[in-house]
């Protein structure tokens, strides 16, 4: 298999949903609740005799993205303070082991299969709970090589426990004793995570996973968190981005996106020829929020009209103008125009001939003129067709 056959469904799929759910949905302060308030290690544990998840359902988080117009999912499997939803044999912290009594990750796969979207693990290389990860190999050599062979055991157990995987979503490939940019690029120096090994192991387990650039190796994507930044064409991205400003659970957090800034920020993904992978954070129970729940309703309204424009699209021959963006596919371009103009506009530097035009939700044709590389499209609704994003298909003659 190519690398453009393996990579061939992420690029087509351009839209995935994340999902943080764990332990911290607890406590409800957000997924480095730990971390940020200090809460030692062995006050932490006990939330694990809290967590009984009753209303978890996996085919429901699944359904709700295949309603949305995703066709992948990635859901932490272990998040930064070491609690497992999967069952391990490396750890007693996990939810199997714990309060739940379940394999949450198993339930999750089975689900995913059962509507044929692609499956996705996200998996933090540190771990909280260890204090050489704190200290470092330098001052605890021991203590760091255990941290090490406990992460790499767990990856060949999220590689070979429950059959074929699509996509492995790194996280945590920094650490605190590191200098300068290996703190945050995800890429200390000497390869600390053993990362080409432990990514060797998986792709020999997996052949035709996908692996984003977190662990040490820029692998096979980048992953522009919290904003939209494009890679050079001709190289994989992902755009991850919360739906308020936290990824787990936050009670408190009512910071909501609209609909209309998530839907500009897919287009703005799919244009730049990436994706996006749009969080929700579960309660505790396994209920996923209200606002969450409508947002992905909604983004899932315009993309059974205009998906066409997103799935499988990238980058356009030539741009928008300053009321929209541009995605291509084929001898189709798709202007999406967010800023509605009235009952004509105008996209400047076309070079292409443009043969036809229509409204893409419904088809009504649009009437077409080229003058220079100026191209004049009027016959349009005095209103926008859709508030927020219209889209118009240009067929390149």
């Amino acid at each position: 298999m190519t690398d453009a056959e393996r990579m061939k469904w992420f690029h087509d799929a351009r839209f995935g949903m994340f999902i943080h759910w764990g332990l911290y949905s607890i406590p409800a302060r957000g997924e480095w609740a730990m971390h940020q308030e200090k809460i030692p290690a062995e006050e932490y544990a006990p939330l694990a005799r809290r967590f009984r998840p009753r209303n978890f359902d996996a085919d429901a988080w699944v359904g709700l993205a295949k309603e949305a117009g995703c066709q992948y999912v990635v859901l932490t499997t272990r998040h930064h303070d070491g609690f497992c939803l999967f069952d391990s044999k490396v750890s007693d912290f996990t939810a199997p082991r714990t309060a739940a009594g379940r394999d949450f990750i198993a339930e999750y796969v089975r689900a995913c299969r059962r509507a044929n979207m692609k499956i996705g693990f996200y998996y933090s290389l540190l771990d909280w709970r260890f204090p050489a990860y704190h200290a470092g190999p330098g001052k605890d050599p021991e203590g760091w090589e255990r941290h090490v062979r406990y992460s790499y055991a767990q990856v060949r157990e999220l590689c070979t426990q429950y059959g074929r995987i699509d996509l492995l979503w790194y996280d945590g490939g920094w650490v605190p004793w590191a200098e300068g940019d290996a703190k945050v690029n995800y890429a200390p120096k000497g390869d600390v995570w053993r990362a080409a090994e432990v990514n060797a192991m998986a792709r020999q387990l997996q052949p035709h996973i996908v692996i984003n650039n977190r662990s040490g190796v820029l692998e096979d994507y980048d992953t522009p968190e919290q904003h939209v930044k494009a890679s050079d064409p001709g190289r994989a991205w992902e755009s991850c981005m919360t739906m308020n400003d936290h990824w787990g659970y936050c009670a408190g957090d009512h910071n909501w996106k609209t609909t209309t800034q998530l839907i500009h920020n897919l287009v703005t993904c799919a244009s730049g020829g990436g994706n996006l992978l749009l969080n929700a954070g579960p309660k505790a129970g396994g209920i996923i929020p209200g606002p969450s729940i409508k947002r992905m309703q909604e983004i899932g309204a315009w993309m059974r009209m205009n998906g066409e424009s997103v799935h499988g699209a990238g980058r356009a021959p030539f741009g928008g103008n300053n009321l929209g963006l541009t995605t291509a596919k084929g001898s189709t371009v798709y202007l999406h125009v967010f800023y509605w103009p009235g009952e004509s506009l105008v996209l400047p530097e076309v070079k292409p001939r443009i043969a036809s035009a229509k409204l893409l939700a419904t088809g009504g044709k649009v009437k077409v003129r080229q003058e220079g590389d100026r191209l004049y499209l009027s016959g349009l609704p005095k209103a926008a067709p859709d508030k927020a994003d219209t889209v118009i298909a240009l067929k390149v003659a």
